[in-house]
């Protein structure tokens, strides 16, 4: 028979909620890389990754925090370093990813659409380019190139690059905070 505390418990609930909500997130590059190939994918793309942050990013933070919590109050943790560590990246973390990944995201989508669109190519289905702020003006957006090549607009590209940029410093947090975890500093 498995005998376990109620801290063992929550601690595994702690660190099935951590893989559940930043597991996935991980696997960003190799999706965009693929879809690099077939530009016509990205519209999708952006939208399973806002819907993975909002999804799965976004409530599993929550029980990482609850949990975390709970562990701090039963251990009395609370004036460790590794405890404080953990409750200010959830808050930078919570932070980016609702002010920053989601709505970018959201943008990057709406702006591929676009610019598919401005190069001949269909629109994705159900993609709302108004909810997301873009005017689908001709020229405005990316363009057919040599041989059929879409390229996408530099405002696509910025917003590719924000999302580049944060979800690095997003994964090294998640990456550091585990480290923190495990060896206690």
């Amino acid at each position: 028979m498995l005998a376990a505390s109620a801290y063992e418990i929550v601690m595994a609930v702690h660190v099935m909620a951590v893989v559940i909500a930043f597991g996935g997130t991980f696997a960003y590059p190799v999706m965009f890389a693929a879809a690099g190939r077939d530009p016509r994918g990205l519209p999708l793309l952006h939208r399973i990754e806002y819907r993975i942050e909002r999804w799965l990013v976004n409530p599993g933070l929550l029980v990482v925090v609850a949990a975390g919590i709970f562990m701090a109050s039963d251990g009395h943790h609370w004036s460790e370093f590794f405890v404080q560590w953990g409750l200010g990246v959830a808050v930078v973390i919570g932070a980016l990813v609702g002010a920053v990944m989601i709505p970018t995201a959201k943008r990057a989508e709406a702006l591929a659409v676009r610019d598919l669109a401005t190069a001949g190519e269909p629109a994705a289905p159900g993609a709302d380019l108004a909810a997301a702020g873009v005017r689908a003006t001709p020229g405005a957006g990316g363009a057919a190139g040599e041989a059929g090549e879409i390229e996408l607009s530099e405002e696509y590209r910025a917003a590719v690059r924000r999302l580049a940029i944060v979800g690095t410093v997003l994964w090294a947090l998640v990456l550091i905070t585990i480290l923190f975890m495990v060896v206690k500093p």
